[in-house]
């Protein structure tokens, strides 16, 4: 577990997270003292596949991937979760626990919220139990969307999805992130994500550097990119608190 890290200067605003700037000013200053700020570094796993998990984490920057294993040691991701959501659903949906993974793709931070205040609020019917139901719905559409674009769509159609979520969830058009990460968890291997990425570099879509990616057309990007997109951005729009909107 990352300990508690204060960064340099002020800490991050708790309502840079979406889910708690939606909370009635009541609510929210009820949980504030409750809050506890992490770092979530590059490749932490905050738990793994059946932990019984004590905290729910509330990103207000980095991304985290919900990732499914299997026991011949082949992996990919299910679900992304950036400042929109939280992570830990099996706190309050009674569960204990959940078959994926969770591992942080994009570094940042999050405030945690103990099992213990989360299951009290959640009692209360209050507004953070209304928008935790409505985030588990849209997360439940991304997950449904992720399984039926794997099984249907190219490669090429699939990079541009996760292209374009992951850019949904990240400051600025620039993504800190191998090759070799997104067969891991695309579930393909390395070196299609080369010829692909190859491909989108020379339609002038992306560029890449050394562990790096930097979209040049996000327009271009989402007339190439699959309906499951579109379909999962919908139900995150219609769903959660502020729209997410497309970024130019």
């Amino acid at each position: 577990m990352s300990k508690k890290k204060m960064p340099s200067g002020l800490p991050p605003d708790p309502k840079l997270n979406r889910m708690l700037a939606s909370l009635p000013t009541k609510d929210y200053e009820r949980l504030l003292t409750d809050l506890e700020l992490v770092e979530m570094p590059l490749g932490w796993t905050m738990s793994e596949s059946g932990d019984h998990v004590n905290y729910l984490h509330f990103p207000t920057s980095g991304i985290v991937s919900l990732i499914y294993s299997l026991e011949d040691g082949s992996s990919s991701e299910t679900a992304l979760v950036g400042n929109e959501g939280m992570v830990g659903i099996s706190i309050f949906m009674g569960g204990e626990s959940m078959p994926t993974s969770t591992e942080v793709q994009s570094a940042g931070h999050a405030y945690r919220l103990s099992r213990k205040v989360m299951k009290h609020e959640f009692s209360l019917g209050g507004q953070l139990q209304h928008v935790a139901l409505l985030f588990t719905q849209a997360l439940i559409a991304q997950t449904s969307q992720t399984a039926v674009c794997n099984q249907h769509h190219s490669l090429d159609q699939k990079m541009c999805r996760w292209l374009l979520m992951t850019l949904d969830r990240s400051d600025g058009n620039e993504l800190t992130v191998t090759q070799e990460t997104i067969g891991n968890l695309l579930g393909v291997r390395r070196e299609s994500v080369t010829q692909v990425l190859g491909l989108l570099e020379k339609d002038h879509l992306i560029e890449r550097a050394r562990g790096r990616i930097t979209v040049l057309d996000r327009a271009k990007l989402e007339k190439r990119v699959c309906e499951c997109y579109a379909v999962v951005q919908g139900e995150y729009e219609r769903l959660l608190p502020g729209k997410r909107g497309s970024k130019s």
